[in-house]
């Protein structure tokens, strides 16, 4: 079930129903949990027993590594959990890919190898669960934190409808809790909730799928090369398109749960606004930036044993979160290239730290030129050259192949001098001015988040806006597709 459906609004009206009524708190939870799993079985019913299954074996394991003392016997629990989470998730959403990659290894050396490419599909969300239900396990086996005292309140954890699919990724200690106690939202809470829900169905439908989608589906599915003006605007048109789709996702899913009377941490922070790309990765799906650090790259040791094995860490952690988004080479580019960058950071600031440089501006030290780097006036440029190279990285992001990145690229820079027009001058137009617009907001409201925007802006100016927002929606819901990290 999509957030941008009329499905949707006849399914949430209806939980906000029930979880209004005088149930008791058990009951409602016990709604929230059907509901969750209805929401889910809208794209395919079977998979709700992969769900089910992550969340027994990790709820019983879970409490079996907590109170288990001998460390053999734990280490075999957790590598169960292990097994069980990222052995569903290699198989369903990477068994083509390395089916793929191991016939075309055996062919290269000359063994003819044809299997029957297996018929997988990819179960909705399940990047988004596993990692959920796994750091779980993990911080029962750190003993950081307690158990969850039943298996109702850790089932609704793991599938509470609003994250469910393509998050925030919460931890235990951000959710759990808050369903040992009956929550109700209050009117401020719901009228806020509503607002966020309609300001993510705008990012989504109006500025992702009606203004963006069409050139950047234009210009990566183009088969030839173009003028480095039309493949600029289509990459510029998906920079903007997977920001409002993903971000918009987010807000939806904060603003949903907040109307049932919940909260779930922020997920995105006005990151083309970023002044380096570490700052960028505080910015940018902050809940899987969290979760990679603490949970990967922490413990292969961070930057705790000497510079180049930190930069190992960096490099892996980022090649292993390109190849989380998907199964594919040009997701661990795409990864990889995220990768140097923040290499190259860091080595730039131990030497700014080296030579002695004030701390402000080894505080600002980022992979940038140095004349931009140091001054508040310059600040602005800094984060257009973040923007930038974050752009170039989104083409692999995007692109189906290496044949299509490359073409892409070459088009960019003005290598093919060949190139072909393809936008017209009001799809050009359209995307230089959202882009425009896109970078100017995240520049002003860098310091700031949704919530504190929405209270200190005027009602009488929140209403004009919000009314706007929703003749917007549904003049262009026709247009409305899913939302891309869906397929993650």
């Amino acid at each position: 079930m999509l957030f941008n459906s009329y499905s949707f609004v006849v399914f949430f009206i209806i939980m906000l129903a029930l979880h209004s009524m005088n149930f008791p708190w058990k009951v409602k939870k016990v709604n929230l949990l059907i509901g969750s799993y209805i929401f889910y079985a809208a794209w395919n019913p079977p998979f709700i027993l992969l769900l089910w299954l992550s969340t027994v074996v990790d709820f019983f394991v879970g409490k079996a590594l907590y109170n288990e003392n001998n460390k053999q016997k734990k280490r075999l629990l957790l590598v169960v959990s292990l097994i069980g989470n990222l052995g569903m998730l290699c198989f369903f959403k990477y068994g083509n890919f390395l089916l793929d990659n191991f016939v075309t290894l055996v062919n290269t050396i000359g063994i003819d190898y044809h299997p029957a490419k297996p018929s997988i599909i990819l179960p909705a969300g399940i990047s988004f669960y596993t990692f959920t239900t796994l750091c779980y396990t993990i911080d029962m086996y750190k003993k950081e934190g307690t158990p969850v005292k039943t298996l109702l309140d850790f089932s609704l954890f793991v599938t509470f409808f609003p994250h469910l699919v393509a998050g925030p990724i919460v931890r235990p200690h951000q959710l759990v809790p808050q369903f040992e106690t009956p929550k109700q939202a209050t009117r401020h809470q719901l009228v806020n909730g509503l607002f966020l829900l309609s300001l993510g169905l705008f990012m989504k439908v109006v500025m992702a799928d009606t203004l963006l989608a069409s050139p950047a589906d234009s210009v990566f599915q183009a088969q030839n090369s173009l003028l480095p003006v039309d493949a600029w605007a289509g990459v510029l048109a998906f920079s903007g398109q997977i920001f409002f789709d993903f971000a918009g996702y987010s807000t939806c899913a904060i603003g949903a749960a907040m109307c049932l009377g919940f909260s779930l941490p922020e997920n995105f922070k006005f990151p083309y606004a970023a002044s380096g790309f570490s700052d960028f990765w505080r910015r940018w799906h902050i809940t899987l930036s969290a979760w990679l650090r603490d949970y990967l790259y922490i413990p292969l040791g961070g930057n705790r044993k000497g510079p180049a094995r930190t930069y190992v860490n960096l490099m892996l952690t980022m090649l292993l979160g390109g190849l989380w988004h998907g199964a594919s080479w040009t997701f661990v580019v795409w990864g990889a290239l995220h990768g140097v960058y923040l290499c190259v950071e860091r080595l730039l600031q131990q030497r700014t730290i080296t030579t002695g440089q004030p701390a402000v501006a080894v505080s600002r030290a980022s992979f940038v030129p140095s004349f931009l780097a140091g001054k508040s006036i310059n600040r602005f440029a800094t984060a257009l050259f973040v923007f930038l190279l974050v752009t170039i990285a989104w083409v692999f992001f995007r692109s189906t192949d290496f044949s299509t990145a490359w073409r892409l690229l070459s088009s960019m820079f003005g290598m093919d001098h060949n190139g072909a027009a393809l936008l017209s001058t009001l799809d050009l137009v359209k995307v230089f001015l959202v882009t425009g617009a896109l970078l100017a907001t995240h520049w002003l409201l860098r310091d700031l988040s949704i919530e504190n925007i929405i209270h200190r802006t005027n009602w009488k100016v929140l209403g004009v806006a919000w009314a706007v927002m929703l003749i917007l929606l549904v003049v262009s819901q026709k247009s409305s597709n899913s939302f891309i990290y869906f397929q993650f």
